[in-house]
């Protein structure tokens, strides 16, 4: 296993890492989560990502039942949770003070720890004053609740707002942003946050490396019965599929997985890879329904020496994608 830096900050993560999502307490039982979660502690994984809109709080009941159960050295790995989504009211929702940290104290309860590693803003919360939330974020992690935040899907903008803000007043800013990052979804990491990496030390845990699915070439056939785009809630990413944009992926994504079996990989091993491949992705987070598809997913640093300039050229011309930088004037 790979580790690497969170952006600037000091703390080191697992170049991949597991987090839970729609499978637990859905796909995944606690017994099967058991067994996931330790072959990836075995493999090196540091990083165990959650959020207390998943699963409606029992993705981290279930995560905070096998650690207890598996004991391993809290100093060992890295716990995250997410507030936004928390109830169907106005005090369980958004990111202001009073949510914030209930959210947190509930997330601590259910994961059964002290301390979350990690602890994002799942989504913007425009009617609550951003010094509001930076000044929440900064008093948890003074009272030793919270070691670093940051922020999930908002913009270069609002990162940097906040960024300034914590900055101004002497407050702890934003130290990650835990993004959408895929060969089909490029544009916010790569052009968006282009700055940012050199002048606020942003790291990222990216998430849907494999595209919902697309990039493990199962939809070529239509949506599989057992697929998470069937699962109650989840219909919104039929369209990721179904849609003539989500088509031409499909077809894309074939075109990909005759280059993988050419270098002797399959698609998903090299979906992954092509992520690690960014220096600015500080962990890929893995998720998984099937102890075989996690098993395959974290072979994938096995792929990341295989692709070469001249590979990674080859997937340029597959996708026809590539984010365009602005222009530099400057000789």
């Amino acid at each position: 296993m790979e580790y690497r830096r969170l952006g600037r900050a000091g703390l080191k993560l697992s170049a991949l890492s597991f987090g839970s999502w729609v499978t637990f307490g859905a796909q995944v039982d606690e017994a099967k989560a058991c067994e996931m979660m330790k072959m990836a502690y075995d493999a090196g994984v540091n990083f165990f990502d959650n959020a207390e809109v998943y699963a409606e709080g029992a993705s981290e009941e279930i995560m905070g039942k096998v650690l207890k159960k598996m004991q391993w050295r809290r100093d060992s790995y890295c716990v995250s949770s997410k507030v936004f989504w928390g109830g169907n009211l106005p005090t369980q929702e958004g990111l202001h003070r009073k949510h914030i940290f209930e959210a947190c104290h509930a997330a601590l309860k259910r994961l059964k720890v002290d301390t979350l590693d990690l602890y994002f803003c799942h989504r913007p919360d425009i009617e609550t004053p951003i010094e509001e939330t930076v000044r929440a974020m900064h008093d948890l992690i003074a009272q030793g609740k919270v070691f670093y935040w940051g922020t999930s899907e908002w913009s270069a903008e609002q990162i940097r707002e906040a960024w300034g803000v914590a900055k101004e007043l002497g407050l702890t800013p934003p130290a990650m942003e835990q993004p959408e990052y895929n060969m089909f979804h490029r544009d916010r990491v790569e052009r968006e946050y282009h700055r940012l990496y050199s002048e606020i030390g942003l790291g990222t845990t990216i998430w849907s490396p494999l595209a919902s699915g697309i990039l493990t070439g199962k939809y070529a056939g239509g949506i599989p019965k057992d697929s998470r785009m069937n699962l109650p809630g989840f219909k919104w990413l039929r369209p990721k599929v179904e849609s003539p944009e989500g088509r031409r992926s499909i077809e894309k994504a074939g075109e990909l997985g005759k280059l993988a079996a050419e270098l002797g990989a399959s698609l998903p091993k090299l979906a992954v890879a092509w992520c690690l491949k960014n220096p600015n992705v500080s962990t890929v987070i893995l998720g998984a329904s099937k102890i075989e598809q996690l098993k395959e997913n974290l072979a994938a640093m096995e792929v990341v020496p295989l692709l070469s300039s001249g590979v990674m050229e080859t997937i340029e011309t597959i996708l026809q994608n590539k984010p365009q930088l602005p222009p530099n004037f400057l000789r």
